[in-house]
């Protein structure tokens, strides 16, 4: 005991404050009794777990949806997929969308009465919805608005009377388009009548990019509102799910909902402590920084405990993506997340093996990632000086492989819980629903836009890219209710970055200490 004192390992038991319900409280606790570390750099956040009984205004609606009523029977036609029926036919040669009351738009349950089922309750992560929205909450979102945003957006979706309209401006890389537009049609099928007429631009480039220190620009009370993927701190953008949930054909990455299962299977085959003890990534080189992760590969000169692989999609895709499968990557004990031009659609791969996630200090969030908490989900790692922060990583996790585990399953427990299927589609229905209030005019079709449904978009298609549609095409409407949404507190938002940034500098402070000893026995 007294050696893994000396290198670093003995001196913080953190595995008693493990979970989150008690991570803040306990946390203080554990460290008062360290000899190495500053309980100073501790933040008393009690009020972290505190829930606000107000909510926002602009999701109290209630829902018109009778979620015990019969569902409308399918008539029968010479198409159909998994249990929808399609026009495909021949004689559909311009791919028109069906009539008012198609069954392909709406969904069904074949002669199945829908169970009324109570309301479940949002993930945590729900509530930075409230916080994405907040620069229209006192101005409201204007057409002049929308019309501004048009010059950064790919494209314009349109909601109106339960029906989705599409105009392209530009067409985008690995068919992100078509898999985001794709997932709003289930959306509108999965909860039919429920969504509101509403009125957007939608960007899918790498980071986001309306940038607070332009916007609003001067006669402007607000920003531009714009969807996109991601976001940070100096952003305005909307942050929406990415196509990949609903299959990415280009990598051979399957829709989330088959891939999640895939990943649990996985992760069963193989126990945390007989995985392979080194830090894994692999991935395309499209930055600076991971140039330099690869650096930390293992050579002659030092062992970083990282294992690092650059992919050849070319060559992956020749062989049928067969080694790029992140069902076959679960076999380490620990993965490494890095961001790419900015936030990386692989990290909720990452998360799911089990695996001690080790993030690289992300600059940008998604949707579900601010619902993330160092050393309960994962281990943060330093952008500036990778190398040694991976190896001092390992070594610590390999020394606690209990604490190391928990974490690994923590991650993949949320992964499997709180970012199923059902939540993905839940977190665009809040989002979509509180932007739609906040609209000050009526939207209308406009004149270049087209009809997006099952027909327009499956029917075209063929492959990969045919069958991931068809993979993720939801089966009918939900047989419950959106979950609730978390209350807007802004004091629980704040407590909770605080609390992301000091345990942060905590694990700094450990490392700082390892490497310190290390350079005495030197």
């Amino acid at each position: 005991m007294r050696d893994k004192e000396v290198h670093g390992f003995g001196h913080h038991n953190w595995r008693s404050w493990l979970p989150l319900s008690i991570f803040v409280i306990s946390c203080m606790a554990a460290f008062a009794y360290s000899r190495f570390i500053d309980p100073s750099l501790l933040v008393n956040v009690q009020n972290y777990l505190q829930k606000s009984t107000s909510a926002s205004m602009i999701f109290e609606k209630k829902s018109p949806h009778n979620y015990s009523q019969k569902s409308i029977s399918a008539p029968e036609t010479k198409n159909k997929i998994h249990g929808t029926q399609l026009n495909c036919l021949p004689g559909n040669s311009k791919l028109t969308c069906p009539g008012n009351e198609s069954p392909s738009e709406l969904g069904h349950f074949e002669n199945q009465e829908r169970p009324s089922k109570p309301q479940p309750t949002c993930p945590d992560f729900f509530r930075w919805i409230h916080e994405d929205l907040s620069p229209w909450r006192e101005t409201g979102v204007t057409l002049d608005m929308v019309k501004k945003a048009k010059e950064k957006a790919a494209f314009r979706l349109v909601i109106v009377n339960g029906k989705a309209y599409v105009e392209t401006y530009s067409k985008s890389r690995y068919n992100r388009d078509i898999y985001t537009q794709w997932g709003i049609v289930q959306l509108l099928r999965r909860y039919p009548g429920e969504m509101p007429d509403l009125d957007l631009m939608f960007h899918m480039r790498d980071r986001p990019i309306i940038k607070k220190n332009l916007y609003p620009q001067p006669g402007d009370k607000a920003p531009p509102p714009l969807f996109g993927y991601d976001g940070n701190d100096a952003t305005f953008d909307i942050v929406f799910p990415d196509w990949s949930f609903w299959g990415w054909p280009n990598t051979g990455v399957k829709p989330w909902e088959g891939l999640l299962k895939d990943l649990k299977k996985a992760n069963g085959r193989s126990r945390w402590a007989d995985r392979d003890e080194h830090a894994y990534w692999k991935g395309s080189i499209m930055s600076a920084d991971r140039m330099d992760l690869v650096k930390c590969n293992d050579s002659d000169k030092e062992d970083w405990n990282a294992r690092i692989y650059v992919v050849d999609w070319g060559q992956e895709s020749k062989q049928g993506f067969k080694g790029a499968s992140f069902a076959n990557q679960c076999r380490h004990r620990y993965k490494i997340y890095m961001e790419g031009i900015g936030w990386s659609a692989s990290e909720k791969y990452i998360l799911a093996c089990d695996s001690v996630t080790l993030r690289v200090s992300p600059r940008y969030y998604t949707f579900f990632s601010r619902g993330l908490m160092p050393l309960q989900h994962y281990w943060p790692i330093r952008g500036n000086d990778k190398c040694r922060s991976i190896k001092y990583a390992v070594e610590w996790g390999n020394h606690r492989k209990d604490e190391a585990q928990s974490m690994g399953k923590a991650a993949g427990k949320f992964v499997q819980e709180e970012m199923k299927m059902e939540n993905v589609y839940d977190y665009m229905f809040h989002l979509l629903n509180g932007y739609a209030k906040l609209l000050k005019y009526k939207p209308v079709v406009p004149a270049k836009a087209v009809r997006l449904c099952l027909e327009s978009m499956a029917c075209p298609t063929a492959g990969l890219k045919k069958k991931y549609l068809m993979d993720s095409m939801i089966k009918g409407p939900s047989d419950s209710p959106p979950c609730s949404m978390p209350p807007h507190d802004p004091q629980t938002l704040r407590s909770i970055l605080e609390t992301k940034r000091n345990t942060t500098k905590l694990v700094e402070a450990w490392e700082k200490q390892y490497w310190e000893t290390q350079k005495k026995h030197t």
